[in-house]
């Protein structure tokens, strides 16, 4: 069985921090080290063991404060790892472990953005960021919130309701509120899938931008290839069902990235790489 180890290590020189945020020391490495994901043979069949096998046995040491990407065709298992990692699903077999807990439940310490949005339309902005805070029963946040919106540069539509924003401000919403609570763990199931190509640039630097400065362990569900290169420090190709890991290949670019890195030979030798496992397997011809 294969078995994927990631290195711990959180770049934090050159970012911009929040007010909220703590000095890099022993007990913010301790604290993050909790983030660390641990899967154990996992596998995942619906309708019983006769039925859809949609993972085969994942064993894989996810190290804190990376973001990793998982790219494979559509049907692959992606969503499906990610929502048994959450807690959302239980695996039909094997463990997942967050630190030294066992997962067995939806797990507090997340924060989750979708390819939907999912804003609620009548509440603005702001009240729509502070949500997690109010189902939490967590008070004095207002301004952590209103430096989050600063931060992805859309402070000035604070008391503006949803429906007033463009799809890529939404997102940008979206994000500010996974971020709230300070999660130790950040999922994005392919998040910017539904914006046009311009919006989707932008947000791909600006989530490589966020990873740096929060050094939150982050997981990213995608389609997109030089997506995931581009905002992640490793992406796992995976394969169709049941999803196995093809290939685990480690994103050698420092931080910050400028979207000019995508035209290099090294970044499209690691886009290369990953398009031959799907033309082995059928999935892309050309």
């Amino acid at each position: 069985m294969r078995t994927i180890s990631w290195e711990f290590g959180v770049e934090r020189k050159g970012k911009r921090v929040l007010a909220a945020d703590r000095n890099w020391d022993m007990g913010d490495r301790a604290a993050a080290a909790a983030s660390a994901i641990f899967l154990d043979n996992v596998e995942k069949t619906y309708g019983g063991r006769s039925g859809v096998r949609a993972l085969a046995p994942i064993t894989a040491v996810l190290s804190a404060g990376e973001t990793v990407g998982i790219v494979g065709p559509s049907g692959c298992g992606k969503s499906t790892l990610m929502r048994l990692i959450a807690g959302l699903e239980a695996p039909t077999a094997g463990a997942i472990r967050i630190g030294d807990r066992p997962v067995s439940g939806p797990v507090p310490d997340i924060g989750i953005v979708f390819q939907r949005d999912l804003l609620l339309e009548w509440r603005r902005v702001l009240a729509n960021v502070m949500l997690p805070a109010e189902i939490k029963g967590l008070a004095g946040l207002e301004s952590r919130a209103r430096e989050l919106l600063a931060e992805l540069d859309i402070a000035g539509f604070a008391e503006a309701y949803p429906w007033q924003l463009s799809g890529g401000m939404r997102q940008r919403v979206a994000i500010a509120r996974a971020l709230l609570t300070g999660p130790k763990l950040l999922f994005l199931d392919e998040p910017f899938s539904a914006l046009d190509a311009l919006t989707r640039d932008q947000m791909n630097v600006l989530l490589q931008r966020l990873q740096t400065s929060h050094g939150v362990t982050t997981l990213l569900i995608t389609h997109s290839i030089s997506e995931a290169i581009f905002c992640a420090d490793r992406v796992l190709v995976m394969s169709g069902r049941p999803g196995s890991v093809l290939d685990d290949i480690r994103v050698p670019f420092e931080r910050p990235r400028r979207l000019a890195l995508r035209e290099t030979p090294a970044f499209t030798a690691i886009g290369r790489r990953i398009r031959e496992h799907f033309e082995k397997a059928g999935v892309l011809v050309g």
